[in-house]
């Protein structure tokens, strides 16, 4: 599934700067500059412990040392608050980096958002995406409306790839 103003493979990866759950700023395009740099894998999710999202956060966590091996950091966002994500962090030993995006900035730049009626309300939410992201910065592969069993060993044969 592609939404309207989606980013694409081959599209320069939007540039955001975002607090994580421990309040911390991370700036994307510092993550591609210097002899450090390396590929990222940007996921976006629905909310913090959620079923789903518990479940891809904790499998992105098991495989984040096979993540770093490969040079790869794993980035996790959600439009969740940067406490709620800490909590969540916290409850499932969550060890990838997780991104607070209350303003839907990211959310935006990247074409995640989908809006659908809830009990006759219309509501805008996140489409669980992912973006595996080279060390120059560029996207490689920008997966829309994906499953979150198996999606983090899945990412991580991509990364392989690189």
């Amino acid at each position: 599934m592609e939404n309207a103003g989606a980013v694409k493979a081959g599209d320069p990866a939007p540039d955001f700067e975002l607090p994580d759950a421990d309040m911390s700023i991370l700036r994307l395009s510092d993550l591609f500059k210097g002899a450090r740099a390396g590929a990222v894998v940007l996921y976006f999710y629905v909310r913090d412990d959620t079923p789903g999202c518990t479940a891809e956060a904790i499998e992105f966590s098991d495989l984040e040392t096979e993540f770093t091996r490969l040079g790869a950091s794993v980035l996790g966002v959600s439009r969740d608050d940067c406490i709620r994500h800490g909590a969540f962090r916290d409850k499932h030993g969550i060890s990838v980096r997780l991104l607070a995006d209350r303003d839907a900035i990211a959310c935006r730049a990247y074409g995640v958002l989908n809006r659908r009626e809830v009990d006759g309300v219309m509501r805008e939410g996140v489409t669980r995406s992912t973006f595996v992201i080279d060390r120059k910065g560029i996207v490689r592969h920008a997966l829309y409306g994906v499953t979150a069993k198996g999606h983090a060993a899945e990412i991580l044969k991509l990364v392989q790839e690189l």
